[in-house]
């Protein structure tokens, strides 16, 4: 008793399942709710999804009979309570909530409690539970668009649902993107699609959000009028409307002077047609003198119109934001949770082979990384609505969404509730252990991870144990996720061996030419048949199901970033390409210097003993890279640079996949054990500038190429390499007027010995 009392003084928001204890089974029983409330229709409806079983909706508690009675009682905002009250042969549970939003949110724990059968469900025998949210605002951007990799294709009923889904598990916002020009997979028009996200979240009494930015300048008079009068109609058709967010300078690039006046001149009509909705602003994309103008402004005007500040992608941070601005005004977080990489919440130290196959948008549950990146920020924020592009982050949504409520929430029985409501009670624990080995499929290098060849096996034994699970959009995901992180791992092995191969035989010169092209060529053949017909027959479901587009040419998807993994799930692992197209070049050269050409390339990662080779931003290739920081100690990665994967022509880019997988800089290089009577040249391929120090010095270049694939080269004086050890560091430069694609990095380092 006296930890449940320290645990109610210390988080008073955390829900307490004091009681909670398994065996109710029901098969038929009342839902007791009064006329109009949508928690007893949610609760009927889930339950006949599953069960088959329509229980009755009354408003009155039959004398006889098992029953849920729902009834609104006076609490905290949102809040709910669920009690059992067994005896007298008849078992009833009631949920008290406050005012009818509290009613949904205990319908959804309730659903998310349960162990459902067809024909029956399983509740705790005893419960006794309450919750409180511990943020006011919660919720996700699912915007109807072009750009997105599966809305798109959705149908209204289709976001009905997702919206519904989104409250059982806790959200309180759902965001839309009205103004969009049409995608090939509409079903209806985007300004039909933004009147039915509104009809749905008032129909779950959900903060309704619009995305509206000004993609043109807005000295353009004609443009500013008829971008108002988008509005207009907007205003009058949405039944409701309770947010603008207006992203700053992402995408767009107007200064503030002219984004402030047009949110001013907005709100009149936005308050005319809803008095309570407020206008949302983001400091997306400013420069530092441009956010200091807002703050003043803010300051200085205490703007009435203005709800608060959105901190997202590109902005500054929220515990910066939170400092500039009085607490009289809201900090939204924007949470990047669909992106792995070019994002806030980067992959940490991901293999390229997964960079360059599952690419941007691939299915990404990540419960334990994500619920200590929110932990770290939550701090700072009112809440957040996070950015998605698609259903492929649907776990993550679930995982923030029950974060809002509890920051200490327990990731693993996130996704055992996320696994029992919508996969059911018999696979509920196997199916949250094969989610949260995905996750670790993507810990260190993928040949050295044999985990992700035993996640495959146990999605496998899952997927023959539960044959009615087959038409579900959201197995379909994992699924994938599963045979495709294998096939790319057994891929690996074999185009590592080849390359491995080729190079060797390139030893003996430029007549071996021939040979290595056929040695390569043998990465034509499948590696596993089975495994690729199966990712090609998954990526077909999920594109009937909920219309992911995992193809440009096949599915029409918008583009090479969006998620469309199976365009790549043949793309070379190795520097097959780069090598083929050196092998033209080197047959135009002369005899005389297609001998240095060969060997080169033959020798390129095995520069020789006593040398070194590191691609530095290949988490399997770096040795010698000094990882810094942890995400134990910088879990949003501010301290420790983390490699960055550059998507060149497409992502079908020929050139060496090490210029791709570059770093800023890393943190530090460092040998030991060297040759003391040796002299060391330091060679570095990259992009830019490239301030060496080795053991504190700078040091002289005696080559200097910039460009991609150009070489330096350092001298290291022999001073410096008697103790035996270098360290290598870089010195910072001050590119942040450049765009971060034409930063200074460092792809490459060798240490030669000469």
């Amino acid at each position: 008793m006296r930890q449940i009392l320290l645990m109610l003084l210390l988080f008073p928001h955390v829900c307490l399942a004091i009681r909670n204890t398994p065996g109710g089974l029901w098969r038929q029983a009342a839902i007791v709710c009064k006329p109009g409330h949508i928690a007893g229709t949610v609760l009927q409806e889930e339950l006949f999804r599953r069960t088959g079983q329509r229980w009755p909706l009354v408003h009155q508690l039959p004398a006889t009979g098992d029953a849920v009675v729902m009834e609104e009682r006076a609490m905290a905002p949102e809040s709910y309570a669920i009690r059992s009250e067994n005896g007298n042969g008849r078992k009833i549970l009631r949920i008290d909530g406050s005012p009818e939003r509290g009613l949904i949110y205990g319908a959804g724990r309730l659903l998310r409690m349960m162990e459902w059968r067809k024909g029956s469900v399983t509740w705790p025998l005893s419960v006794d539970e309450s919750a409180t949210p511990h943020k006011a605002l919660r919720g996700h951007q699912i915007g109807y668009r072009n750009l997105a990799n599966s809305y798109d294709g959705w149908s209204p009923a289709q976001y009905d649902q997702y919206i519904r889904e989104q409250v059982i598990f806790g959200a309180n916002s759902i965001e839309a993107i009205p103004f969009m020009p049409a995608s090939p997979h509409f079903t209806v028009s985007s300004r039909e699609m933004t009147k039915r996200m509104s009809e749905s979240c008032q129909r779950y009494d959900a903060d309704f959000w619009v995305w509206t930015p000004a993609t043109f300048d807005l000295k353009d008079d004609a443009k500013r009028k008829h971008f108002l009068l988008q509005f207009d109609t907007l205003f009058r058709e949405s039944p409701r409307l309770d947010a603008i967010f207006f992203p700053g300078g992402d995408p767009g690039s107007n200064p503030p002077e002219l984004v402030i006046p047009l949110l001013e001149e907005l709100a009149a009509p936005l308050k005319r047609h809803h008095p309570k909705a407020g206008i949302w602003l983001s400091l997306q994309g400013f420069e530092p003198e441009q956010c200091r103008y807002v703050y003043d402004y803010i300051r200085s005007r205490k703007p009435q119109w203005l709800a608060g500040l959105v901190v997202g992608p590109g902005s500054p941070s929220p515990e910066d934001t939170r400092a500039a601005i009085s607490r009289d005004y809201q900090l939204r977080h924007y949470p990047d949770i669909t992106h792995t990489v070019r994002c806030d919440f980067p992959v940490s130290w991901w293999d390229p082979a997964f960079a360059f196959t599952l690419g941007r948008e691939p299915v990404n549950p990540q419960p334990y990384y994500y619920s200590a990146a929110y932990r770290a920020i939550e701090p700072y924020i009112d809440g957040f609505i996070g950015y998605s592009d698609g259903a492929h982050d649907d776990l993550n949504k679930m995982v923030w969404n029950l974060l809002g409520w509890d920051p200490q929430a327990d990731p693993r029985e996130t996704v055992r509730q996320y696994s029992a409501f919508f996969f059911g009670a018999v696979v509920r624990e196997a199916a949250a252990d094969g989610i949260l080995a995905l996750e670790k499929n993507w810990q260190g290098p993928i040949i050295e991870n044999g985990s992700i060849t035993a996640t495959l096996s146990h999605w496998q034994k899952l997927e023959a144990a539960a044959p009615a699970l087959k038409g579900n959009w959201r197995w379909q995901m994992l699924l994938l996720r599963a045979y495709y992180d294998a096939y790319t791992r057994l891929r690996q092995e074999r185009e590592d061996a080849l390359e491995k191969a080729a190079c060797k035989a390139l030893l003996a010169g430029p007549q071996a030419i021939g040979e290595a092209e056929r040695i390569l060529r043998m990465a034509d053949s499948c590696v596993m048949p089975a495994w690729r017909n199966k990712i090609v027959s998954l990526c077909d479901a999920l594109f009937r199901s909920v219309a992911l587009q995992t193809s440009v040419a096949k599915y029409k998807a918008s583009g090479a970033e969006r998620g469309v993994v199976l365009d790549f799930v043949d793309r070379p692992l190795n520097n097959r390409w780069w090598l083929e197209d050196q092998f033209k070049r080197i047959r135009t050269l002369p005899p005389a210097e297609q001998r240095l050409a060969i060997d080169t390339i033959a020798r390129w990662e095995d520069p020789g003993p006593g040398s070194f080779y590191d691609d530095v931003g290949h988490v399997g290739k770096s040795p010698h890279v000094v990882r810094g920081e942890d995400l134990n100690t910088d879990l949003l990665m501010r301290r420790s640079d983390n490699p960055g994967f550059d998507w060149w022509d497409g992502g079908m880019s020929r050139k060496r996949l090490s210029w791709m997988t570059s770093m800023r800089w890393p943190t530090a290089m460092r040998y030991e054990r060297l040759d003391t009577t040796a002299q060391y040249t330091v060679r570095i391929t990259g992009v830019g500038e490239s301030l060496l120090r080795v053991n504190g010095q700078r040091l002289e270049a005696t080559v200097y190429g910039k460009g991609i694939g150009e070489m330096k080269e350092f001298p290291v004086p022999t001073t410096l390499s008697q103790t035996g050890t270098l360290t290598l560091t870089w010195d910072a430069i001050d590119e942040e007027h450049l765009n971060w694609r034409q930063h200074s990095r460092v792809a490459e380092v060798w240490l030669i010995k000469r």
